[in-house]
C-alpha cells in the first residue's frame, strides 16, 4: 500500500507550516516541516559561532547533528528547539545553509525516509519537485512579498522580538531570490502542483480548499 503524501511548496512566510499543521491534524496523518530541519541546522551554526557562508564548516554541523520530528514537534540532538528555529536570526540565515548541496542530500535522504513511513503531509521549496516529485498531490502555496512580510512581522511582534516591517518584507524578498536561484533544488512551481494565492483568503480557507482536493482526487 502507496502511503498518502502531500507536497505543500512555496516561498518563505506563505503560511506552509501553520496551513499544514491544520490539514495534518484534519486528516489525521504526520507532518514534517522540511524547512525547519534547515533552520535546525541554522540555528546550531549561529550557536556554536559558526559562519553560515563557510560551507565546510556548515557540512560539519550538519553531518554530526540529529535532527528529527517527533510528535510534529522538531528535535535537534534530542532536545525539541520548536521556538528557537522561529527567531528573525535564524530565518535571515536559514536560505544560505539550505542552498548548501550536501546539506540538501542529507536532509532530503531523511525526509523520504520519514516520508515512506506513514501517511504524511510535507511543507518546504523542493518537497513537489524533488523529495516527492511522484506524488499527486501538490500544492504550490504563494502570497505577496508584502502579505508575507506583514504576517511574518505581526507573528514575531507577538513573540517579543523588536523588528522592523520594511526590513521584513526586504529580508523576504531577499529569500525569494536565493531559494529561487540557487543550483541546487531551487524554489519553483511543480507543473502539475496546484497553485494557492493566499494573499486575500484566510488560514481556515486555505486548509479547507486544500483539503477539498485532496479529498476530490
Amino acid at each position: 500500500m502507496i502511503n498518502l503524501v502531500i507536497a505543500i511548496d512555496g516561498p518563505a512566510g506563505a503560511g506552509k507550516s501553520t496551513i499544514s499543521k491544520k490539514i495534518s491534524k484534519k486528516l489525521g496523518i504526520n507532518y514534517i516541516d522540511t524547512g525547519a530541519m534547515y533552520r535546525a541546522v541554522t540555528y546550531k551554526c549561529l550557536e556554536k559561532g559558526v559562519d553560515v557562508l563557510n560551507e565546510k564548516k556548515v557540512i560539519e554541523i550538519c553531518e554530526e547533528s540529529d535532527v528529527d520530528f517527533i510528535d510534529n514537534r522538531i528535535y535537534l540532538d534530542g532536545k525539541c528547539i520548536d521556538k528557537e528555529i522561529r527567531m528573525q536570526k535564524v530565518s535571515a540565515n536559514v536560505s544560505n545553509v539550505a542552498k548548501i548541496a550536501r546539506v540538501r542530500e542529507i536532509m532530503v535522504k531523511k525526509q523520504r525516509e520519514i516520508g515512506q513511513k506513514s501517511d504524511v503531509i510535507l511543507d518546504g521549496r523542493d518537497v513537489g519537485t524533488c523529495i516527492f516529485p511522484d506524488t499527486k498531490y501538490k500544492f504550490y502555496l504563494n502570497a505577496s512579498p508584502e502579505e508575507r512580510g506583514r504576517r511574518r512581522y505581526l507573528e514575531l511582534k507577538e513573540k517579543g522580538e523588536n523588528v522592523v516591517l520594511e526590513e521584513i518584507i526586504k529580508d523576504i524578498e531577499r529569500r525569494d531570490y536565493i531559494d529561487s536561484t540557487r543550483e541546487v533544488a531551487p524554489l519553483t512551481k511543480a507543473k502539475d502542483a496546484i497553485e494557492v494565492d493566499s494573499t486575500n483568503m484566510t488560514i481556515d480557507e486555505v486548509v479547507d480548499y486544500i483539503v477539498k482536493k485532496v479529498k476530490e482526487s
